[in-house]
Order: C-alpha cells, then structure tokens, then sequence
C-alpha cells in the first residue's frame, strides 16, 4: 500500500515513522523510499559497528535495496540510536549518515531528509545550523501522527519495538502434557499402521494398552495433507485440539512434509496438491519444479500476506504447546513464514530457537543465513513493501 505523507516538517515526518513500521525502532536505521511525494514502504536495518568497513558495507545494502524499489526516485533515512547529543562529538551516527549520502547520490537517488532521534533529543543530520544538543523529544510527543499519514487505519498505534511480539504464546503446562501424550498416541498409531522404525509403537504386545482411538483418527488425516493443512488454516489457534496440535506438530517436524505446508500456504490449496505429486515425483529420483521452489528463495509474486499471518500464528502455537523436542520444525516454519512478511527480526528469533534445540536444522540455518547477509524476498520491494 502506498502511503501519502502530509508531514508539515522534519518533527512531523518522525511521528510517522513508527506508524509505518508497526513498531518504535530502536538502535536502528530506518529506510523510506519515495517517489516523489509518495513513500513507497519502510525498511529497517540494525545499526552497524563504528568501523569504516561496516559502515560502508551497511551503505551498499541499504541503498541497494532502495535501488531494487520501482519508480523510488529519493529515500529518506532515520536514525535510531542510544546514543545521546550530550555526550559531545556531534549528531551520533554522522560518519553511517555521510556513506549512505555518498552511496544515494553514486545511484542518483534523491535524500529527502535524514535524521536523529537519540536517548535525549532528535535533530535533521542535514541541518548545519541546528542545535548542538538536538531538539527536545516532547516536540514529537506533541504531534499527532494520524493527521500526516493517509491510507492507514486509524487503530494502528505502534507497540514496543522490533522484537516484540516474537515471543511465542503462553501455553499452560496441562495442555502443554495433553499435546505430548497426543503426539506420544499418534506415533504409536503411525507406528502400527504403517510399521516404520522410525515410528515404532510404544507397545508392541497384545496386552499393552490399546492405541487412542483419537490418536487413529488423527493418522488418517495424514492421508490428505493438502486437505489437511487448509483446514487447519480454520481453526483457532488459541483452542487447538491436542490431537490438532499433533498432526501439525507432527508434520513440521519432517521437512518433506513441512515444505508441503509451506507451499500451501503461500500458494494455496492447488499449490499443496502439486507440492504433494512433486515431492513423491522427487523421491522417486524426478526434478523438484522449479516454480514451486523459488517462492522458497523468496522468488515470485507476493503471497496473500493474511494467509501468511494466519498460518503464523497457527504454527506459532503448534510451536509453544509442543515439546521442547519437537519443537525445531515448527520453530523454523514459523522463522521462514516471518522472513516471508518481512519480519527479519522475528525470523532470527525463531530460527535462533530452533537452532538451539537442535544446531544443524536445515531450514533455521538457511533463514539465518538470510537475515544475517540482509536477503529479503522479491515482494519486499514491491510497492508498499516494509521489512523489519
């Protein structure tokens, strides 16, 4: 969506900042790209270590991901910091400020505005002649954002910073055990019916207990995992059913059947169908599609964002509720999910969890590969685009 900005001077334009974004950044440089008067989203990045090298690569990035924006004829930058104006040495972050000026005008964008907000006052790095120690911050306290922005809902009111929100829901202990035993009931089940070493059931002789009905019930809605994976789609993810819990749990924790999932949810039900026949065509020795793979990489048209956002919040609580052991499947789906709208920082988060349960997750390391190197996807920079 494009954003119309009324800002009347320099104050104005930094209460809009955060309303952008969805968020209050902080120890960060913010991107707006414009053209002309219109901004064409925001993006953020963590602000990099003092040395000239980082400073100059940190530039590159930006202002190469400015470059890869259609129509943006100018940006503007905003600068997050804790640091202050009174500890002396001028506007903090001048030498970052001076390579992105250098590295806009090498690529013929136009900068609007660049400017400061530290830990006790805010100033425009292009203004020569400002005060020493910055503006007041009760300047942008004063102003009301919702009267310099169109095309936002009046009901989005920024909350904490970057990083909030990554954590996962609250999830109490008694559910936390229903889903173990779920999970515990459906391998046995799997394990039965199907015979694999990997899924052995718990209680091979006659005179064990039997398996849960329910555990059965949940097995065979394996057999149709496209079927499977829209419905849950559906359902709440606050009062998932602990045999629900499971089958997801189940199937993010096995990539083939979690790169279905995926698939699916960005491309929807037919893409699931064809992810299914792919995958067992590529068991089978067969080239995987390409088309189905490059959204993976970040390659493609944009997804549906709320289809995004609702298997998100899905899996984030297949990912809370599950236990600890089975919790790096659906930890890096959710990572890869929040790279996928744009939320880097989230991506990190979640793929550092699973990463921590289990190092070598195929899925978690190559989303932190991502984030860590500044990749976004290609829908990042279309119109109305904002990554964090």
């Amino acid at each position: 969506m494009t954003t119309i900005v009324k800002a009347a001077n320099a104050a104005a334009f930094l209460t809009l900042v955060p309303r952008m974004l969805g968020f209050h950044p902080t120890q960060s440089l913010v991107l707006i790209p414009f053209a002309r008067s219109r901004s064409l989203g925001a993006m953020r990045v963590d602000l990099p270590d003092d040395e000239p090298d980082a400073l100059d690569r940190v530039a590159s990035t930006v202002i190469g991901m400015a470059c890869r924006i259609a129509d943006a004829d100018a940006v503007a930058f905003v600068v997050y910091t804790d640091a202050r104006f009174d500890a002396g040495g001028g506007v903090p972050h001048a030498d970052l400020m001076s390579a992105l000026e250098r590295r806009a005008d090498a690529c013929g964008l136009h900068v609007t505005d660049a400017l400061c907000v530290a830990a006790d006052a805010w100033r425009r790095y292009l203004d020569a002649d400002g005060p020493a120690l910055g503006h007041p911050l009760s300047e942008l306290d004063a102003i009301d954002a919702r009267d310099a922005l169109e095309n936002l809902p009046p009901e989005t009111e920024p909350a904490g910073d970057q990083a909030s929100g990554a954590e996962l829901p609250e999830v109490d202990l008694a559910e936390k055990e229903r889903v173990g035993r779920a999970i515990a009931a459906l391998r046995e089940a799997v394990g039965l019916v199907c015979g694999s070493q990997a899924d052995e059931p718990a209680h091979p002789n006659a005179d064990e207990p039997r398996i849960d009905p329910l555990a059965l019930a949940a097995m065979c809605t394996l057999d149709d995992l496209p079927t499977l994976f829209e419905a849950a789609l559906a359902w709440r993810p606050d009062a998932l059913e602990p045999y629900q819990t499971a089958a997801l749990g189940w199937c993010l924790s096995r990539p083939a059947l979690r790169d279905i999932a995926l698939v699916q949810w960005v491309g929807g039900m037919d893409a699931g169908d064809e992810a299914f026949d792919a995958q067992l065509r590529w068991e089978a020795g067969e080239e995987y599609p390409a088309h189905l793979a490059m959204h993976m990489w970040g390659e493609g048209e944009q997804p549906d964002p709320a289809r995004l956002h609702t298997a998100l919040e899905l899996v984030r609580h297949v990912a809370a509720a599950v236990p600890r052991e089975g919790r790096p499947g659906p930890l890096a789906t959710c990572a890869w999910m929040a790279w996928a709208l744009g939320r880097s920082t989230h991506a990190d988060v979640y793929a550092r969890q699973a990463c921590e349960i289990e190092p070598e997750h195929g899925l978690a390391e190559i989303v932190r590969s991502f984030v860590h190197v500044g990749h976004l996807p290609e829908w990042a920079f279309q119109r109305g685009g904002t990554a964090t």
